[in-house]
């Protein structure tokens, strides 16, 4: 009985000690992005999340409580401290990151992007969309709509987000070259990610310009605050609103038809693709021509730019909001 006894016991303490290393063998990962609390990025969080338990990485979201550098920065740091394998980000200034994530890469630990083509210090940026296309379909959208002369206004995120930037240049080059008739208001306005500022600043621009025809709002509260200024001055039908937005958050927007619709990818996907690689990278596994990597589908990565560029982009509408807000989007 003594002997079955100690058996028992030794054979748990076995099993506490493997359920231990296990735990302790989980990659551990931070993602840092540009704001929390938004819809955007809960969704994203939620892909993290699921992803992270379907293949064993202990992984966190984290959201600033603004689009300031600074506070990425910070957030980056305190995840160096803490010693995590990988670091994702979605960078609000590249700039701003690049001596931390040379800070983090130096420490041993991967850091990964996404909207963050420009980025040098990073082992991999991946995006769901080519910054020319994404920005030329919205600008075709727009010009489709828009009757006749007038002006339209662009939005980003900010001054310093990269990849908002970039589908801002595609758009307004396109539209400059296709659709010289339609002139654009200033240069592009950085409120894009709060919808109060995209608001006011939609307010200004309505009433400063008579033949305003549209917004392309690049960031994914600018649609929903220039589509509360439409609707407050009663401009439904006349002065056009579209970008990329969250379809649970404008859903009826887009039914009143104060939102045309935009493109978008899935921020849930996107999350679950900072896992996958991240996983990947820690046991050494190189990302390769023709590779299948879940989220992103069938790869033709740039080596020398250290970017994965892929297509997945989908169109919201009357007819597909319902279903992707079901999703949880």
């Amino acid at each position: 009985m003594k002997n079955k006894l100690l058996g028992c016991i030794a054979g748990l303490a076995l099993a506490v000690g493997l359920a231990t290393s296990a735990s302790a063998a989980e990659p551990t990962m931070g993602v840092v992005v540009k704001i929390g609390g938004i819809p955007w990025f809960n969704a994203m969080e939620n892909g993290i999340t699921k992803r992270a338990a379907e293949i064993g990485v202990n992984a966190e979201m984290i959201g600033p409580v603004s689009a300031d550098p600074a506070l990425q920065v910070q957030a980056i740091e305190d995840l160096i401290a803490k010693g995590v394998d990988v670091i994702g980000v979605v960078p609000n200034d590249e700039a701003a990151l690049e001596p931390v994530l040379k800070k983090a890469r130096d420490a041993g630990i991967i850091v990964i992007s996404h909207e963050g083509p420009g980025l040098t210090n990073v082992d991999w940026n991946f995006e769901l969309a080519s910054a020319a296309g994404f920005g030329e379909a919205h600008a075709k959208l727009l010009a489709e709509k828009a009757d006749g002369p007038g002006k339209y206004a662009v939005y980003v995120g900010s001054l310093t987000v990269p990849l908002h930037n970039a589908w801002a240049d595609a758009a307004i080059a396109w539209m400059s070259k296709n659709h010289p008739e339609l002139e654009l208001v200033g240069e592009r306005y950085g409120v894009a990610e709060n919808v109060d500022d995209s608001r006011s600043t939609a307010l200004d621009l309505i009433a400063a310009n008579p033949d305003l025809k549209g917004f392309l709002a690049f960031g994914s509260q600018g649609p929903i605050g220039a589509g509360r200024a439409v609707e407050e001055r009663r401009k439904t039908g006349k002065i056009h609103v579209l970008g990329p937005f969250s379809p649970g958050q404008g859903r009826k927007m887009v039914h009143k038809g104060t939102l045309l619709g935009g493109y978008m990818w899935n921020p849930a996907q996107a999350g679950e693709v900072f896992v996958t690689l991240g996983k990947m990278l820690v046991e050494g596994k190189e990302v390769k021509s023709g590779m299948d990597i879940p989220g992103l589908g069938v790869v033709e990565p740039m080596v020398e730019e250290r970017d994965i560029i892929t297509d997945n982009l989908l169109e919201v509408n009357k007819s597909t909001v319902d279903g992707l807000a079901d999703m949880g989007l």
